[in-house]
């Protein structure tokens, strides 16, 4: 029969929730890479598949990917083409006729979009990444400071 206890531990194991606090913030850094790669719908498996093959902390990963939500998606893509543009233009938008629309006249006009659609995206991941790792690692820190400081502040259980 399994404990409570080793049911906790195993659980705790498992998310690596004691893990050190460079590594939490590793994970939640990976997270908002994945927040800011161009692969949409596919980012909540790309953090369960981070999590497990590198071993990272999966709520870090999964709250660093879920940077780029319903509310944020439009700044992330507009910022990321526009960023991709500055790196390497490639003209003018296409007028797109909607009237003849096919999936082959979508690629053909907008096919020469996809490098810096890709570009932007993974230079604004990292930057993302980069902010996010030294936050995480901070607020971490501050975080368990605090619970210290708590733990040690609090009174000693009555003795009988």
């Amino acid at each position: 029969m399994i404990s409570y206890t080793t049911l906790k531990q195993q659980f705790r194991r498992l998310l690596h929730l004691g893990d050190p606090p460079r590594r939490t913030a590793m994970a939640f850094a990976v997270g908002a890479f994945i927040a800011f790669t161009p692969t949409y719908g596919l980012h909540t498996l790309t953090a369960f598949f981070c999590a497990w093959a590198f071993r990272l902390n999966l709520v870090a990963i999964l709250v660093g990917a879920f940077i780029n939500n319903p509310w944020t998606i439009l700044p992330i893509i507009g910022s990321s083409i526009w960023v991709g543009l500055l790196v390497a233009p490639v003209g003018q938008p296409p007028n797109i006729d909607w009237s003849d629309f096919t999936f082959r006249m979508l690629w053909d006009q907008l096919g020469p979009f996809v490098v810096p659609f890709v570009l932007g995206h993974t230079i604004l991941g990292i930057i993302a990444a980069v902010i996010s790792y030294v936050l995480a690692y901070q607020a971490i820190l501050r975080f368990r400071a605090h619970q210290a400081r708590t733990k040690h502040l609090a009174t000693p259980p009555p003795s009988c």
